[in-house]
């Protein structure tokens, strides 16, 4: 039976789950993930471990933070002054907002406090410095290209 291997597009079906055990994503309520293992379109950890499997394989793994979306980095959260907002941005806990640099690049960052005078902002991934954990069923491996 084929495995999966480098330059395979696949289709997996998983349930994400953090260490006290809350599903953070899953694929089951629609359609399985695809992508093509080596793309880079996902995290590595991910990609290593659909590595070998062959189609109806099921399997748990666990993805340290530092091969999913990396630690938490204090450096990437920030308190603002409110004055430093454009008026007719009214910022509220829980939205996202998009940091332009000076050098004229953007980043995301989800403002997480709100108080009288400041707003406080994380451009931190959300599941950054989480251990993840998925289960993972491997539901089609198909080759693109030429086959020997």
């Amino acid at each position: 039976m084929k495995q999966a291997e480098t330059g395979n597009t696949i289709k997996v079906h998983y349930t994400g789950k953090l260490d006290d055990g809350t599903v953070f994503d899953s694929s089951r309520e629609r359609e399985p993930l695809e992508f093509t293992i080596g793309g880079g379109g996902l995290i590595k950890g991910f990609e290593d471990a659909v590595m070998g499997m062959t189609v109806g394989d099921t399997k748990t793994i666990r993805i340290p933070a530092a091969k999913a979306y990396g630690t938490y980095r204090d450096d990437l959260a920030m308190n603002v002054g409110k004055t430093q907002f454009p008026p007719d941005i009214e910022p509220k806990e829980g939205v996202m907002i998009c940091l332009r640099h000076p050098d004229g690049g953007t980043i995301d960052a989800m403002i997480t406090a709100v108080d009288e005078d400041s707003v406080t902002l994380d451009a931190n991934h959300p599941l950054a410095g989480e251990d993840l954990t998925f289960d993972l069923e491997m539901v089609d491996i198909s080759s693109h290209g030429c086959t020997p």
